[in-house]
């Protein structure tokens, strides 16, 4: 196992992604031995913390994971903190000095990765005193990490990406989507071009349609002010569903590297739809509150606008206009306070024509489909017809399935964990590249556009707890399918 020598500068490291999701995750590297002796993190934000109070907040963070109190304490002496105005040029000065004293400390070799966890708006602003100010080392690697939503639509991503390409180069900036961390989105790959049995079936030819379903318990909670801007279409649609279409869609790479520039294939073929045939291939809705009474609607939060028309759930049927994929239906659907709470991708092939049991049976010969259970099942269901037991040839549906239990999640290491090492690696493979981000923000658009032309009257049009509004069923009916 190779000990990584590395400076991580986290901007924003009050915040509570890095207490929830950072730290935890530098904590596991530890302990693997990915970081040991030759590391080093610097924690910027505005708060006055100092060294020991950081350590502290680091400590607590990974509390739940501490085997050994030495061990976690000297993880937690790597830490180091400083009060940081992203605005102030002199504290880039500081922060130059301090990188230079624990580069010599630690002997991390120049190796820098900074991490910008904090508002977009930032972004240009920091990147750019980072190279006037020359935290960039020219004897190691630099790296930047940032996190989405990157830009509102297709011209604001444009610009902030054009200012990021002032100061980094396309293979320096990592943009991280933590679904491509999870342990079972990696594993559609493996699915499709491991098993030549799934790879020979996977298209048009055999796929009658593919269902991608990110379904969520819980409503915004606190989160009101930030999805009046946003919205689930841009939420989650731009980026985590079309991420997992473009791997369920691409062609085969030719190797791991290969793997963006495939993806950005498939999003470059989404087949773009008239404004008014929009308004047929997308659901928009919004829920109000629960049949009970007991949870509130979405325009009860205290940070939403009591006419508010902004979408909580997107239901959608996308098209691939290439040769594998001409005329299968791609359904997606994904949204806030639902009945339950599923990240699961349903690849439904086309029934067999027997001719032997369509003399015996009593319906229709049922359709083979292949499953991956993302959260909170991790997992794949294989789906076949089977003789049912007795004296007849009746056909029955068997199940295939492979569940796996709390201890693969538990040896499975957690997205964050996995994406890090992977930028300390150098491996871009599970972050998007800027063409993959600029081909989903012109699809999306396109369906924004089309929404904000004629505002949505009818929300609410869910109540909390069900699966969307009864349009997102019809959505399917009309083709001849229904949701699974």
């Amino acid at each position: 196992m190779e000990e990584h020598h590395t400076l991580i500068t986290l901007f924003g490291a009050t915040g509570d992604l890095a207490k929830r999701k950072l730290y935890p995750a530098l904590f596991r590297l530890y302990k693997k031995g990915y970081l040991k002796d030759h590391f080093a993190v610097i924690g910027t934000a505005r708060r006055e913390w100092d060294d020991n109070f950081f350590r502290s907040v680091v400590l607590e963070s990974v509390a739940s994971l501490i085997d050994s109190p030495q061990d976690a304490e000297a993880f937690a002496s790597h830490f180091y903190y400083l009060p940081h105005n992203v605005n102030d040029t002199q504290h880039y000065v500081y922060l130059k000095e301090l990188s230079k004293s624990l580069d010599k400390e630690y002997s991390l070799d120049g190796n820098r990765i900074f991490y910008l966890a904090m508002a977009p708006d930032f972004f240009g602003t920091i990147t750019q005193h980072l190279k006037d100010e020359e935290l960039l080392t020219t004897n190691g690697y630099n790296r930047l990490i940032i996190e989405k939503p990157f830009g509102r639509d297709y011209q604001s991503a444009s610009a902030l990406n054009e200012q990021l390409r002032l100061s980094f180069d396309e293979d320096q900036i990592y943009r991280i989507d933590h679904y491509l961390g999870k342990e079972m989105i990696q594993n559609i790959s493996a699915v499709r071009f491991a098993n030549r049995v799934f790879e020979a079936l996977w298209s048009k030819e055999y796929i009658s349609n593919v269902q991608i379903t990110l379904a969520e318990e819980v409503g915004v909670e606190e989160r009101g002010g930030y999805y009046e801007k946003s919205g689930a279409l841009r939420d989650m649609v731009q980026n985590h569903i079309l991420q997992i279409l473009a791997l369920v869609a691409m062609e085969p790479p030719t190797s791991f590297a290969d793997v963006r520039q495939k993806k950005i294939d498939v999003l470059k073929s989404l087949k773009q739809e008239g404004l008014e045939e929009i308004s047929q291939t997308f659901i928009r809705g919004q829920y109000g509150p629960s049949e009970d009474g007991k949870e509130e609607g979405y325009r009860q939060d205290a940070n939403v606008d009591d006419h508010s028309d902004m979408e909580t759930f997107v239901a959608g049927r996308i098209e691939i206009a290439n040769e594998r994929w001409a005329g299968v239906p791609f359904y997606i659907r994904t949204g806030k306070s639902m009945g339950c709470k599923k990240t699961v991708i349903h690849v439904e092939f086309k029934p067999a024509e027997s001719t032997l049991f369509s003399q015996v049976a009593k319906h229709d010969v049922s359709a083979n489909r292949i499953s991956i259970h993302i959260t909170p099942k991790e997992g794949f269901c294989f789906i076949i017809n089977s003789k049912a037991v007795g004296q007849s040839f009746e056909l029955q549906s068997s199940h295939l399935e492979k569940i796996f239990d709390k201890n693969f999640a538990l040896s499975s290491p957690e997205a964050y964990e996995r994406l890090i090492l992977d930028c300390m690696t150098g491996d871009m493979t599970n972050f998007t590249h800027w063409e993959e981000v600029a081909a989903s923000w012109q699809y999306v658009d396109r369906i924004r556009q089309a929404w904000d032309a004629k505002p949505a009257c009818e929300f609410p049009n869910y109540a909390s707890g069900q699966m969307g509004p009864q349009a997102s069923y019809d959505l399917l009916t009309s083709q001849g399918h229904t949701w699974i």
